[in-house]
């Protein structure tokens, strides 16, 4: 399932274990082992389940058997910087016990046994988040920072340039170019290509071909998606299966 500035991702591997190598993105990861088990390892450190969260723009690697939940969580949104100055305080890995996400996980697992429908899935997704970064005291993004955000969201399928975002919050290129890498810290660049394989994927899961995803999210091809997705995501975009496709 997938909102604006999150996504609920539930995966499966029944028969064997799935072994993710080393990657990274943009979004802070909390991952769910929803049954069986799940291993996360990031700069010299490896943590396991249930809950294992992992700070944007990390490299890291996983490995796990059975059924894992993924909550992504846009940084830059006010959910996010909650999010990060509540679990990373000690480095960008954290281990999640609190009674509010034990009880999260339960209702995962429940959602996960009892095939919820998607209206349900992502209003628990949002559910989670906004119980989890109550309390945080964190600062809102810069409304420039997310005018720009909306300006590539708004305009995927076709090329997207700095200048022609800049020109829409009033800034000089050179302005808003420090000022969106000072606060999500990326390019914008990096940033609109992580926006195109959010809807990529949004887009898969309403039934479009790996094609039709990636040319509707403003790839130049499903070889470049899958590149991008595989680069991103240690996987290809082929290996991504949802229920009743």
């Amino acid at each position: 399932m997938v909102w604006e500035g999150a996504s609920l991702w539930m995966l499966a591997s029944e028969h064997h274990a799935a072994d993710v190598r080393s990657h990274a993105h943009h979004a802070i990861q909390i991952t769910f082992g929803l049954e069986g088990g799940f291993e996360l390892c990031a700069d010299g450190t490896c943590l396991t389940g249930p809950v294992v969260a992992i700070d944007s723009d990390t490299r890291h690697t996983f490995q796990g058997r059975g059924a894992v939940a993924f909550l992504f969580v846009a940084p830059e949104s006010a959910a996010g910087i909650a999010l990060a100055a509540t679990f990373f305080r000690q480095g960008p890995l954290a281990s999640l016990t609190s009674q509010p996400v034990r009880d999260t996980r339960v209702a995962l697992q429940h959602c996960f046994h009892s095939e919820a429908s998607d209206e349900a899935l992502r209003d628990l997704g949002r559910k989670i988040i906004a119980e989890l970064a109550i309390g945080a005291g964190a600062s809102r993004p810069d409304p420039r920072v997310l005018g720009m955000i909306g300006y590539a969201a708004k305009n995927l399928e076709d090329r997207i340039t700095l200048p022609a975002a800049a020109d829409h919050i009033h800034l000089s290129p050179s302005r808003a170019r420090h000022l969106f890498a000072a606060h999500t810290g990326l390019s914008f660049k990096a940033y609109v290509l992580w926006l195109r394989l959010e809807r990529a994927v949004q887009l898969y899961a309403d039934g479009a071909s790996l094609t039709e995803a990636a040319h509707q999210a403003g790839f130049a091809d499903s070889a470049h998606l899958s590149r991008t997705f595989r680069r991103t995501f240690g996987l290809p975009a082929a290996a991504l299966r949802l229920a009743g496709n």
